[in-house]
C-alpha cells in the first residue's frame, strides 16, 4: 500500500474513532451528572480535544520536554482516557439498564400470564374429576333403573320381608338421572371454555416472546449468562468493560501512529534545506558477468592488447659479513654515545657521523641500486 494513502486511511480512523469516543464519553458523563449536564458537557469536550493534543505533542516533543512536564503529561493522559472510559461506560450501561428493565417487565407479564394458566389447568382437573364422579352417578343410576326400582320392608304381623315395585322410587332415579346427566354437560362446557382459555393465553405468552425485541438483542448475553451461570448484570458489565478498555486507548494510539506516519512519508532536507533524493542502490550482483564470462573478456582482452615488457627488478647489492659486523659495532658505539653524558654539541657530532658511516655501509646511497 502506498505510504501517503496509509497515512490518511490512519488519520480517517483516528479522527473517526476518538470523535466517536469523545461523544460517547461526553454523552454519558452528561447522563452521570444529570444536575450539570451542560457544564460537563463543555468541560468534557475540552478534556477531549486537549487528550488528542497531550498525546500528540508528547509524541513529537518527548525528547524536547523536560521530565517533570514529561511526567505530568503522562498521567494527565491516562487520566483522561480513564474519564472517557468511565463516561462511554455509564452511556452504555444505561442503555442496556433500560433493555433489562424491558425485558424484566415482560418477563413479569409472562409470569403473571403462566400463573393464570395454571390456576385454569388446576380447576380443569377438579372438573374433569368431578367429571368422572358423574359418569360413575350415571352409571349407577341406569343400572337401577334397568333392574327396577323395588322396595323392600318387613310385615311386622308374620315378620316376612316382602319386596313392592315403587314407581315413585322410579321417578326419583330418573329426576336424579336428569339432574347428574345436566351437571355432566355443564361440566364438559366449563372444561371446554377452560381449554380455550387456556389455549388464547399460550397464544398471548408466545406472541409476547416472538415479538420481544429486547431479548432478542440481549440473546447472545443471555446466551452466554445461562452457559457461564453469572447474572445478565455480571455479563454484561465484563462486555462493556472489554469494550471500553479497547475504545479509547486504540483512539490514542492510532493518533500516535498518524503522527508517525505522517512524519515518516515527509521527504527529508540536507544541510541546505533541500529535499534529499535517495538514489535507489544498485544491485551489483546482478550486473557483475559470471567467471566463464569475465575469463572470456580478458583473454579476448589479451589477444587484441600486446602486453608491455615488464620492467626489471631492482637489484640491490647486499653487505657482505664482514660489513654487517662493522655496521654492529657502529650500531653500539651510537647507542654508548647517546647515552652518555657528554656535551650535547659533541654527542650531537659524533652521532651524525656514525649515522652516516653506517648509511654507507648499508648502501642507502640510490647510486648503488642497480638494473
Amino acid at each position: 500500500m502506498n505510504k501517503k494513502l496509509l497515512s490518511w486511511l490512519l488519520l480517517f480512523c483516528a479522527l473517526g474513532l476518538s470523535s466517536t469516543a469523545a461523544y460517547y464519553s461526553v454523552i454519558g458523563l452528561s447522563i452521570i451528572f444529570a444536575g450539570v449536564a451542560i457544564p460537563v458537557i463543555i468541560m468534557g469536550s475540552f478534556l477531549e480535544v486537549s487528550k488528542i493534543v497531550v498525546a500528540t505533542y508528547l509524541h513529537n516533543q518527548w525528547k524536547k520536554t523536560y521530565t517533570g512536564l514529561k511526567i505530568y503529561l503522562t498521567l494527565s493522559l491516562i487520566v483522561l482516557s480513564v474519564i472517557t472510559s468511565i463516561g462511554i461506560y455509564g452511556l452504555l450501561s444505561k442503555g442496556f439498564q433500560t433493555n433489562i428493565t424491558k425485558m424484566e417487565i415482560d418477563s413479569k407479564q409472562v409470569a403473571n400470564i403462566e400463573v393464570k394458566k395454571n390456576r385454569f389447568k388446576e380447576t380443569k382437573q377438579e372438573f374433569i374429576l368431578e367429571k368422572k364422579n358423574t359418569e360413575k352417578d350415571i352409571t349407577q343410576i341406569r343400572e337401577a333403573l334397568t333392574t327396577g326400582t323395588t322396595t323392600q320392608y318387613k310385615d311386622r304381623e308374620t315378620g316376612q320381608i316382602i319386596t313392592v315395585n315403587s314407581s315413585k322410587i322410579r321417578k326419583t332415579f330418573e329426576a336424579q338421572l336428569n339432574t347428574v346427566l345436566g351437571d355432566r354437560d355443564t361440566l364438559s362446557t366449563k372444561i371446554e371454555a377452560l381449554n380455550d382459555s387456556i389455549t388464547n393465553l399460550e397464544i398471548t405468552i408466545l406472541n409476547m416472546e416472538t415479538d420481544n425485541e429486547t431479548s432478542t438483542e440481549l440473546g447472545v448475553i443471555k446466551s452466554f449468562s445461562e452457559l457461564s451461570g453469572w447474572s445478565l448484570q455480571a455479563v454484561a458489565n465484563l462486555f462493556i468493560l472489554i469494550l471500553i478498555f479497547v475504545f479509547d486507548p486504540l483512539a490514542i494510539t492510532l493518533v500516535i501512529a498518524t503522527n508517525q506516519s505522517f512524519k515518516n512519508s515527509k521527504p527529508k532536507k540536507n544541510m541546505y534545506g533541500e529535499d534529499k533524493v535517495e538514489t535507489p542502490k544498485r544491485d551489483w550482483s546482478r550486473e557483475i558477468p559470471s567467471v566463464d564470462v569475465q575469463a572470456e573478456l580478458e583473454k579476448k582482452l589479451s589477444e587484441e592488447i600486446p602486453k608491455p615488457n615488464p620492467l626489471p627488478k631492482p637489484q640491490i647489492n647486499e653487505p657482505d659479513p664482514n660489513t654487517l659486523n662493522q655496521i654492529r659495532q657502529y650500531e653500539i658505539e651510537l647507542e654508548k654515545i647517546q647515552n652518555s653524558n657528554t656535551s650535547s654539541k659533541r654527542r650531537g657530532e659524533a652521532i651524525i657521523d656514525l649515522q652516516n658511516a653506517i648509511k654507507k655501509l648499508k648502501g642507502d646511497n640510490p647510486d648503488q641500486i642497480t638494473y
